[in-house]
């Protein structure tokens, strides 16, 4: 369980493609504080620890997470959000995000607003997933709030704050970005398609 509030971020040393997995060493300010089976999200994938040396660790991504996340056009020195998982009784400054990536989505448009920077992306709604105003949404594991709600289109407007911090700063209309949809969001709509 995570929060989608970036801890730090981690490069990118080393991409190793094993049959149908990938396995990717990130160089982090938090390295000397991980440990071998511990989860941490990478641009809101969950991700298990499986060997951790110096200031480098290294984490397996499956057929699975390749398949719904924009994980496996990582490549060496690519930069990416690091979150730790959730210390129970912490508090919970974002919201609750699971490391589970329903979708990728595309940057359609950026636009600076005089002091913060509007993104618009687009997804595929035919999956379910849906946004709502003032609703909660996880981009490559940044816990967000959307400003504008339509049917396969969404915005979110980023303060200073998270664009020096997180890979915002990075992005450009046409990139990949993985999307976790509002957990709660995702039971309503299950249960109104009953």
């Amino acid at each position: 369980m995570f929060t989608g509030i970036i801890e730090t971020l981690g490069t990118v040393t080393n991409v190793v493609k094993e049959q149908e997995n990938v396995h990717l060493t990130i160089k982090s300010s938090i390295t000397n504080e991980l440990k071998v089976d511990q989860s941490v999200a990478h641009n809101g994938v969950c991700l298990t620890v499986v060997a951790v040396h110096n200031d480098e660790y290294t984490v397996t991504a499956i057929k699975e997470t390749l398949d719904k996340t924009n994980i496996g056009k990582l490549k060496t020195a690519d930069v990416v959000n690091l979150e730790r998982g959730m210390k129970l009784g912490d508090r919970l400054d974002g919201h609750i995000v699971q490391g589970h990536v329903d979708e990728t989505g595309t940057c359609t448009n950026i636009k600076d607003e005089n002091g913060s920077t509007v993104y618009t992306f687009h997804y595929h709604s035919d999956k379910n997933n849906v946004t709502i105003e003032k609703g909660s949404i996880t981009i490559n594991g940044v816990s967000l709030t959307v400003v504008n709600s339509k049917k396969d289109e969404f915005s979110v407007a980023i303060i200073p704050y998270t664009w020096d911090n997180t890979t915002f700063r990075n992005l450009k209309i046409g990139d990949a970005v993985n999307l976790e949809f509002d957990v709660i969001g995702k039971y309503v709509a299950r249960l109104t398609n009953l």
